[in-house]
């Protein structure tokens, strides 16, 4: 009797094999636990897991963009944070990249990181164009801000004098009339925190892009946005246009389409777990961002499932075969 239950319980299981579809196993790249970039993950893992079926996700905490768009080169995750920027880099075999391109398509852009030309208010600097051999520092040093704005200024041929130095040093320096300001990324339409320190004693400006500037970095640098701030970035602050990147979600090229489309689906039809994990996206038309913003080819699936909003991909986010 034994030997036959046994019997019995292989077949029932051979059977279930056969008929029970395999779960769609995903790892999703991230960054430092410590970032508030991780809690995001951590949300859209749980969106994936609690609404697609046959699709199981985990997290895994990484080195952040170019470590992500590594290990997608290694098959090593499914999708990932990657800026903008980076992303186009990587895509396009630039940079970093040159020796070696990274196939990944976009899936969303989650927030957006304006890159803020902050200057103390008596520095005698009324535009970029005056910033010719002044002191400024470009970014915290190693930062996407760092690079991206000295790009910037070098493809409008402007060419301040740069101060390297940490957050800490440079809000210091401004505050004591060391140097005259500094590149910061803000916090979707608002100056960030160390911005707002500065301001508490120290009268502040906002540089903008002119309409001809603006012109020429959507000519001549794809890799980042233009961007128009509203009035009330900060306490008196008018509208103003600057350069901005965006902070992404990328898949490996071979994700399944349908995979893909559902995974869009649920992080664009919940958004609040996204809000209270990460304030940046409260408010925020993720839909629009991603086709404002995003500078490589959609997934097929991504695609389908904007147009199917009615929303018109731009030429350079149409999916690649």
């Amino acid at each position: 009797m034994k030997t036959l239950l046994t019997a019995a319980a292989a077949s029932a299981a051979i059977l279930t094999a056969a008929t029970v579809p395999a779960q769609e196993r995903l790892l999703i790249g991230s960054t430092s636990s410590s970032s508030s970039h991780y809690g995001y993950f951590v949300a859209v893992n749980q969106i994936i897991n609690g609404e697609l079926d046959g699709v199981s996700s985990s997290v895994a905490e990484t080195g952040a963009t170019v470590d992500n768009l590594r290990r997608l080169s290694r098959d090593q995750i499914d999708m990932g944070l990657v800026t903008t920027n980076t992303g186009y880099h990587a895509y396009a075999g630039q940079g970093d990249f040159a020796d070696r391109a990274v196939d990944s398509r976009l899936l969303w852009v989650y927030t957006v990181a304006p890159q803020n030309v902050v200057l103390r208010a008596d520095a005698g600097v009324e535009s970029l164009d005056d910033l010719d051999g002044v002191r400024l520092n470009p970014g915290i040093t190693g930062s996407a801000t760092e690079s991206t704005t000295e790009a910037v200024l070098e493809t409008l041929g402007i060419a301040p004098e740069y101060v390297r130095g940490s957050t800490t040093d440079v809000v210091d320096s401004i505050k004591d009339d060391r140097i005259a300001g500094y590149v910061k990324s803000g916090v979707g339409n608002r100056l960030d925190g160390s911005t707002m320190d500065i301001a508490t004693f120290t009268p502040i400006e906002v540089l903008s892009l002119s309409d001809e500037q603006a012109e020429t970095l959507r000519s001549e640098m794809p890799d980042i946005a233009v961007v128009d701030i509203p009035e009330g970035a900060g306490e008196g602050v008018p509208a103003y246009t600057t350069w901005a990147f965006g902070v992404a979600v990328h898949a490996h090229p071979d994700m399944d389409e349908e995979t893909a489309y559902q995974i869009v689906k649920a992080v664009m039809e919940n958004p609040e777990p996204q809000a209270n994990a990460f304030s940046a996206v409260k408010g925020a038309d993720l839909a629009e961002m991603t086709l404002d913003v995003g500078t490589v080819p959609l997934h097929a699936g991504a695609a389908r499932y904007f147009e199917e909003q009615g929303m018109e991909i731009p030429d350079a986010l149409q999916p690649a075969e």
